[in-house]
């Protein structure tokens, strides 16, 4: 399984990719699935607002597309560009589809701030009371 630092640099990676003009605020992402592949995402705004996707997401989204359905940990780094990162939790629609998709017990998330300040969380922890009609574990 990838360490958490591997998977972080792959999110601030895919933080460069972001598409974000009118907030300025970048996040990059960096899904690990059980079977060892990595789908990064990151966020893309629209002057609609409404149509903006966040980069957990797209991250989510891309591998759903590709049959993957089974993870086990993402990797969230962000902040407004050209400033330092900023330790960030997904938001509320990101964490329902994460909670879609994964056990909320086991579901780790890597908040970043850096390679070497982050902190782990459990989906569970962040979503205590999400919906699902998936048994989990």
């Amino acid at each position: 399984m990838k360490d958490a630092k591997e998977l972080l640099r792959q999110a601030l990676e895919a933080r460069e990719k972001t598409y974000s003009p009118y907030s300025g605020f970048g996040v990059g992402a960096a899904l690990l699935t059980k079977d060892g592949m990595v789908y990064t995402g990151c966020n893309i705004e629209n002057g609609a607002f409404t149509p903006t996707c966040c980069a957990e997401r797209t991250a989510f989204f891309k591998a759903v597309s590709e049959g993957k359905k089974e993870f086990s940990r993402i990797a969230i780094a962000g902040g407004h560009m050209g400033k330092p990162l900023e330790r960030i939790v997904p938001c509320g629609v990101c964490l329902q589809v994460m909670m879609e998709f994964c056990d909320p017990q086991e579901f780790e998330l890597v908040l970043a701030i850096s390679e070497e300040d982050y902190e782990m969380r459990r989906l569970a922890e962040l979503l205590p009371y999400g919906f699902s009609l998936v048994p989990t574990s």
